[in-house]
């Protein structure tokens, strides 16, 4: 194996040395459930493990929170809080998954990323139990496919369905570290397309995949309970030092992100819902010239001008987007959801009658 990169060593030295003054203080940890997502044969356990001065608090209003305990909670706070944590490097967590009890500990970033095998849950909505010596006991919600569902969403985040203007470095942060979380706005139309889709395919999973990192989910959670869009996992990245350098790359965890759903729920055929404000169309494309049979549409939300210009300086030309796609498959570009829906539908009948008369 090779030697960590120099920044991720400098980096664990300082969140040890942090967490153990932490420790001598009194602080204990506290396990952040996050929803996750599987099969009847196995289910993929995600949360993270951070230092905290109420190890036994009850965990605040994020995953596990109903909407008018949301609602009733301070969630007017600015989003640069949840990035002064203090990960908790190699904690034992306990998780309870149906008919089995596994035993793992927090990664370097704290986070917690776990397969189950032989759980024995039938599909549908579940809780498992997480439970840490140093924190208190917390539930995290897993989403369970049915073998026969043969159809999925999966969604990014920022421009897609929440107006961040990413990735200009200046807006970016703002928006992410000093607007309260009430003032951001969803994009339109796209919780109702959402929802109409579950309406018409029940037991369909949705996944959101984001190059945002692992401390904004308790405000995304928030912010997605709040705007109307069906719940799922957020499969997010870790921002700063890695094993390999100084930054990790958002195009690759995405690409991996879309290749692992492939494997882990292989009778499902994707929906992909992005923008065309950063890479989407073409790491969708590559996607799904490498996996066609995996893809069952590409959707495309074209920023405004005004936008583009937040997100690049300049304006970027949308037209030539079928040429990332190098197969045959429905492909829809339009402004918001409402636009999007009516195209889509329309384009996945008539896809599924070119497969009937295949």
């Amino acid at each position: 194996m090779a030697r960590p990169h120099t920044a991720a060593l400098l980096e664990d030295a300082w969140h040890r040395q942090l967490a153990g003054v932490m420790r001598r203080r009194g602080w204990g940890t506290r396990v952040l459930a996050f929803t996750g997502y599987g099969s009847t044969s196995s289910v993929r356990i995600l949360g993270r493990v951070l230092m905290t001065r109420r190890p036994y608090a009850p965990a605040a209003a994020d995953a596990g929170a109903t909407w008018l305990e949301l609602r009733n909670a301070d969630v007017e706070r600015r989003g640069w809080r949840a990035f002064f944590t203090t990960p908790a490097i190699g904690e034992p967590v306990t998780v309870h998954v149906g008919d089995r009890e596994v035993r793992a500990r927090a990664d370097r970033s704290g986070l917690l990323d776990l397969t189950v095998t032989g759980h024995g849950l039938e599909p549908g909505w579940h809780e498992v139990r997480l439970e840490s010596p140093r924190a208190a006991e917390t539930t995290a919600s897993v989403f369970v496919v049915a073998p026969e569902t043969t159809m999925g969403l999966v969604s990014d985040i920022d421009d897609t369905i929440i107006t961040t203007t990413m990735p200009r470095p200046f807006i970016a942060a703002y928006n992410t570290f000093f607007r309260h979380e009430g003032s951001r706005r969803p994009v339109r139309g796209m919780a109702t397309m959402y929802r109409s889709l579950l309406e018409e395919h029940p037991g369909a999973p949705v996944v959101y995949v984001s190059t945002g990192a692992w401390n904004a989910v308790p405000q995304l959670t928030r912010f997605m309970r709040r705007g109307g869009f069906p719940p799922g996992p957020l499969l997010m990245t870790d921002w700063g030092p890695t094993n390999t350098g100084w930054f990790r790359s958002g195009q690759d965890h995405k690409r991996a992100c879309l290749h692992r759903l492939a494997r882990d729920l292989p009778q499902v055929r994707w929906v992909l819902v992005g923008d065309d404000g950063q890479h989407d169309p073409s790491i969708y494309g590559a996607f799904a010239e490498q996996r066609p049979d995996r893809v069952r549409a590409i959707c495309i939300r074209v920023l405004t001008a005004t936008e583009q210009m937040l997100s690049h300086f300049t304006p970027v030309a949308t037209d030539d987007f079928e040429q990332h796609v190098g197969v045959d498959l429905p492909v829809v570009r339009a402004p918001d959801g409402f636009a999007m829906a009516p195209v889509l539908r329309r384009a996945m009948a008539a896809g599924q009658e070119r497969t009937a008369d295949a």
